[in-house]
């Protein structure tokens, strides 16, 4: 008897680990925190990552400002995306990233934009202090990367005194974009990239490379990320030639 029953448990045992074999490795859950201007590429990306890998990457898109707190106060992130360096720079002072896994991956322009339908003129940055513009749409300038760029910007020009009475602060970029081609407001300053997306806006105004600030969206792996391994295959992916074509798409600038 003692013979059959341990054929027994070796066929047993056989079949068992054949199950294992055949049953499909368990996908990982990747969560990227990420500036809202970078919900439409990134989602394709992922969408394209997802098909390949079987991970599964979930998205929290809002201003930079409030990701990097989230993540400082405990946020389950693996992944943070910010549209500036400064919101990375905090978050890396408090030791939340992985410093060797960050790089800046992308820039962006500012444009002015109005609706599709405005007849007003607006040729220059100066044409916003103006009496027929009444009423301007910015990101938050303290945790919005976008209003921050812009107020940088007006200064730099001088016009910003005269911007502060006028201005509409919006939760994100894209609630920016949503304020002017809803005609809630005379006009608005977003990424070149927000722009592009909707039928409802036009862009009055670009402000050129040369003349506008730095914009820089850096990326990097979050220290206490649950999915590690995932997430830096992810990270690695973003930086692929597939990623940077898909961003370029978009209308983003890629940074060496």
């Amino acid at each position: 008897m003692k013979p059959k029953r341990t054929m027994k448990r070796i066929i047993l045992a056989l079949l068992a680990a054949l199950t294992a074999l055949a049953m499909p490795l368990r996908a990982a859950t990747v969560n990227v925190f990420a500036a809202a201007s970078l919900t439409d590429s990134l989602k394709e990306i992922a969408a394209a990552y997802e098909k390949q890998t079987g991970d599964k990457i979930v998205f929290n898109f809002a201003a930079s400002g409030p990701l990097a707190r989230q993540i400082e106060e405990g946020a389950p992130a693996d992944i943070f995306f910010s549209a500036d360096e400064a919101k990375m720079d905090a978050v890396e002072k408090k030791g939340l990233i992985v410093k060797e896994t960050r790089r800046s991956r992308l820039s962006n322009l500012l444009v002015i934009v109005t609706t599709a339908d405005s007849s007003l003129a607006i040729t220059a940055p100066k044409d916003l202090a103006t009496p027929s513009v009444k009423r301007l749409a910015l990101g938050e300038v303290k945790t919005v990367p976008a209003g921050t760029y812009a107020k940088e910007f007006l200064t730099k020009l001088e016009l910003w005194p005269a911007m502060e009475k006028k201005l509409i602060p919006c939760e994100n970029v894209r609630a920016v974009l949503a304020a002017v081609a809803s005609g809630n407001v005379d006009a608005g300053i977003v990424y070149k990239t927000d722009a592009a997306i909707s039928k409802k806006v036009k862009v009055a105004f670009e402000v050129s490379a040369k003349d506008g600030p730095k914009i820089s969206y850096p990326m990097a792996l979050v220290k206490d990320s649950k999915q590690p391994d995932a997430a830096k295959k992810f990270l690695n992916y973003l930086n692929s030639p597939a990623a940077g074509d898909i961003f370029k798409k978009f209308g983003f600038a890629l940074r060496d």
